[in-house]
């Protein structure tokens, strides 16, 4: 690499092991822990390339992008942050930062990234400001290599018009990644509307969606559980989307790829759709995230008015053995009980326990080759959960914890096939509607109405 790499960090270990590393590859550097250096730096004509930190002693380094494009046109940016959430990854794409990497980074990947901004000219600079009013704090948090990804996919594809095809399952947060693509993009202003199958159940539906969107998102939910005239109607929604023509998007908890390939999703719906894809990563694919998320649900629910608690270790790690089959909505829910039921400041193992239950086995969820009955299935799991308590019994109440983990699933799954009609969930489940609702309330299960296509 050849050129002159400016460095901005009051981390003098980072400084250091940058200094030394472009130092060895041919760049000439200069490092510094003051924002107002670094700009004086830029002002003077300095540098082919800025990395910055962004909590800096004397300023913010977003807040500093502007003012470099201003005084240096196409001088490329890379900023680097220990604020590892979508909002960082966010506010980076709106400042026109050339790249953007968590910390802890990878050198090797900071030092191909820099030598690529040495070789390429960044982009005419936009006048688009942050939005200062907008929140500081969003769910979307997370450390791990699979979020941080995510974070990048969106931050390039937020102000584009291709269509985005959000996959991943219950609970990942697929709505709130296409609400926050439109909410920080150019279409923000306009309206974000929400489509399920039932909008498009009449041929009025696509033109009273278009009129409502007013060139803003369209989102449809869950897209492959819609039936084929649906689909052929969302076809000729995006090829005629008339004068104000909206950004589609599209969820999906199933592979749509495979779901075509099985002949229940149409070809010409999905290669309209599968403009950008993003994949929201399960809970089990970020373990690492899960402390992260957890002290972010504590803080949450503490500013809403609930006392203050913290996670012992014990407790962390169970959280983190857990395998979560309903993600990150499952986590806030079991991080809320455990906020209004502990005894303590401090949350202990038999409380989490007392939540989690029985550890749940996530068993193969395509190809239909389990044939396991169920009882048989419920008995594997008993036997790990003693088993991870050795010699020792699990906490006292284990009857109705267990009752517990068969209900939650069975009632979210008999109302999704109820479309969230409680009158026809009770009676497919047997029971009274008012015990089907107590059961809801006491299980903090969100039921969601819609009509149900079948």
């Amino acid at each position: 690499m050849d050129g002159t790499v400016l460095v901005a960090d009051d981390d003098r270990t980072i400084r250091t092991v940058l200094t030394q590393a472009l130092t060895r590859a041919g760049c000439k550097v200069h490092a510094t822990s003051s924002l107002t250096t670094l700009m004086r730096w830029v002002s003077e004509g300095k540098g082919d390339v800025v990395i910055t930190d962004v909590v800096m002693p004397d300023g913010n380094g977003l807040e500093m992008l502007p003012k470099i494009s201003q005084d240096r046109p196409g001088l490329p940016v890379i900023v680097i942050s220990a604020q590892n959430t979508i909002m960082t990854a966010i506010q980076a794409a709106e400042a026109e930062a050339y790249d953007y990497l968590p910390k802890p980074f990878d050198l090797p990947d900071l030092m191909k990234r820099t030598g690529k901004a040495l070789e390429l000219k960044r982009r005419a600079p936009s006048a688009t400001p942050a939005d200062e009013e907008r929140p500081d704090e969003l769910p979307l948090v997370g450390r791990t290599p699979a979020m941080q990804a995510l974070y990048r996919l969106v931050a390039r594809v937020m102000n584009t018009d291709l269509p985005v095809l959000i996959s991943g399952e219950s609970g990942t947060g697929k709505s709130l990644i296409a609400r926050e693509i439109h909410d920080f993009s150019d279409r923000r202003t306009m309206p974000f509307v929400v489509v399920d199958g039932a909008d498009l159940s009449d041929l009025e539906g696509p033109s009273r969606i278009l009129a409502k969107a007013k060139g803003g998102t369209v989102l449809f939910d869950e897209v492959g559980d819609f039936d084929d005239e649906v689909q052929a109607r969302i076809v000729r929604m995006i090829d005629n989307p008339g004068e104000y023509s909206p950004r589609f998007m599209a969820t999906s908890q199933r592979d749509l790829g495979d779901q075509m390939d099985k002949g229940n999703v149409r070809q010409d719906l999905y290669y309209r759709l599968n403009g950008a894809t993003i994949h929201v990563p399960s809970l089990r694919e970020r373990v690492d995230d899960i402390p992260l998320l957890v002290e972010h649900f504590l803080t949450r629910t503490e500013r809403d008015g609930a006392q203050t608690r913290v996670f012992s270790q014990e407790a962390l790690e169970l959280f983190r053995a857990y395998s979560w089959p309903g993600n990150v909505r499952q986590l806030e829910n079991a991080v809320k009980r455990l906020v209004l039921t502990a005894r303590s400041e401090e949350i202990n193992q038999l409380e989490a326990e007392s939540v989690l239950g029985a550890q749940p086995q996530v068993g193969p969820l395509l190809g239909g080759e389990d044939t396991e009955k169920l009882s048989a299935s419920v008995a594997r799991h008993l036997r790990r959960y003693f088993d991870l308590h050795g010699k020792m019994l699990p906490p006292a109440g284990l009857y109705a914890r267990i009752l517990k983990e068969i209900e939650m699933p069975l009632i979210e799954i008999a109302l999704d096939a109820t479309g969230g009609n409680q009158a026809k969930c009770a009676d497919l489940l047997g029971i009274n509607r008012n015990t089907l609702r107590k059961k809801i309330t006491d299980l903090d299960i969100q039921v969601t109405r819609r009509r149900k296509l079948m």
